[in-house]
């Protein structure tokens, strides 16, 4: 007889055993996440004035004396229920600094908003796709004897987009260290609009704060290329954020002046090679601002949140440059799954990550990224709420918070005692993800014939809409 595959038989052991429906409940909890966390301990929670045990909770009474909880990995391609989450909880923390709402007035609406690209520069001509690609009439070579121009149409889908015309001209050396200093860039792009603004209404730069506050949301996003560019929300409020207007003088107009000119005059200097000294990093060329208008008169507010919390969700694997774990050993980059582009900027990050005047940037363990070392996501402490606020009120609505409004002590003791599924577990963590996946769409389908407004992105937030 033919003997049934590792996972199957591993599913038909947790089919029958007796704390089956509480392992289901506990799956179900996590959404179905892909890798969960295991732990093992209790809580007890206390009336502070009595000290009568209001609530207790052990996990010796769990299947395999566990309690699993999700391992909140943004990346769909780890766990696509985290990861649909996480992209959940990323829509409303934009949306809310965009029109209001998780405790941030509506009025935020109204006052001077952006939705601005930043780009990197040019570290050589790579094949681009919808328009001729580099066409050049007098055919001519490089110095390696590859053409300099092509005149194909290529699809966006093309693998050849993105990729270097050719490979040795290219400057994977700057390439490299612009995303190394680019949370730097950005930083100094922040304080250049502010500069810029406070010298526009003939301020004192050390005295803008007590006149307005700059606040932000922005996602990093690898381009065909290979290269971070930045999408950001700006908005600029009161001295006190989103409870304070801003200033007659805060324009959306004045606003946008400061960005453009800041991104134009940023620069920031780092070492090149001993022959050849300094490299001046800068942003690209191409610079954009568009104002987000309250009259709907421009980008809509709600696709501008959806864009961001969809990018969030994905891995660099899943964008083509890089992998979504650390490589440890240079060899290991040749068996990575990446194209010849990718694979040369990783070879370039390791080989300069082992060279004494590049230390302080610790490429090696950002090879996986291509020296990008900055968050996909970072906000400025006023621009909305927070993620562990918005996983509070979640828990809140599932009533996870019975005694919030009473008088408590708690007491916890836990410890981390494993991750993950066991093949048959995974088979049906997967089950159950997809079923959940399945009733949201019901849902959404639901209130969309009632005429409801869903253009929410697939989350299980339980406060969304509310």
């Amino acid at each position: 007889m033919r003997q049934l595959p590792e996972a199957d038989r591993d599913a038909l052991r947790i089919a029958q055993d007796p704390q089956l429906p509480r392992w289901l409940d506990q799956i179900t909890a996590t959404g179905g996440c892909s890798h969960p966390i295991h732990l093992s301990g209790s809580t007890t929670t206390l009336d502070e004035v009595t000290g009568e045990i209001l609530h207790h909770y052990d996990t010796r009474h769990e299947p395999g004396e566990r309690l699993l909880v999700r391992c909140r990995n943004r990346r769909a391609t780890i766990c696509p229920a985290c990861s649909r989450l996480h992209a959940g909880d990323t829509f409303h923390l934009v949306r809310a600094g965009l029109l209001g709402g998780k405790y941030v007035p509506s009025t935020v609406c109204n006052r001077p908003r952006l939705f601005v690209t930043l780009t990197a520069p040019s570290f050589g001509p790579v094949h681009r796709a919808g328009e001729l690609c580099h066409p050049r009439r007098d055919g001519g070579s490089c110095e390696h004897g590859r053409p300099v121009g092509c005149h194909a149409v290529h699809d966006q889908d093309s693998p050849v987009v993105g990729q270097p015309l050719c490979p040795d001209c290219y400057d994977y050396v700057s390439h490299v260290l612009w995303h190394a200093h680019a949370s730097k860039l950005w930083d100094r792009f922040v304080i250049g609009v502010r500069r810029r603004l406070a010298s526009s209404v003939g301020l004192v730069q050390s005295r803008f704060s007590q006149y307005a506050r700059l606040s932000f949301a922005r996602v990093a996003e690898y381009q065909k290329r290979a290269a971070v560019h930045v999408h950001a929300v700006v908005r600029l409020d009161g001295p006190n954020g989103p409870d304070d207007e801003p200033p007659a003088w805060g324009t959306a107009e004045l606003l946008t002046d400061a960005v453009r000119a800041s991104a134009r005059r940023v620069l920031v200097r780092t070492v090149y090679s001993s022959a050849l000294g300094e490299l001046a990093l800068r942003w690209g060329a191409q610079v954009d601002a568009r104002q987000l208008r309250a009259d709907g008169d421009g980008p809509d507010d709600d696709a501008v949140a959806a864009y961001v919390a969809k990018y969030v969700t994905k891995g660099a694997s899943e964008t083509g440059a890089g992998l979504d774990h650390k490589v440890t050993t240079g060899s290991a980059i040749g068996a990575a799954p990446v194209t010849p582009h990718v694979r040369s900027l990783m070879r370039a990050c390791w080989r300069l990550g082992g060279r004494t005047e590049y230390e302080p940037l610790n490429l090696r363990a950002w090879t996986h990224t291509l020296g990008y070392r900055g968050h996909i996501l970072t906000k400025s402490r006023a621009y909305s709420t927070t993620y562990a606020a918005l996983r509070a009120d979640r828990a809140a609505h599932r009533g996870n918070d019975t005694h919030s409004g009473e008088s408590t002590v708690t007491e916890a003791n836990w410890r981390y005692i494993g991750s993950g599924h066991t093949p048959g577990a995974a088979q049906l963590a997967a089950g159950i993800a997809e079923d959940l996946a399945q009733n949201r769409e019901f849902v959404r389908e639901e209130l969309a014939e009632r005429g409801w407004r869903n253009e929410l992105p697939e989350e299980e937030n339980a406060t969304a809409g509310r």
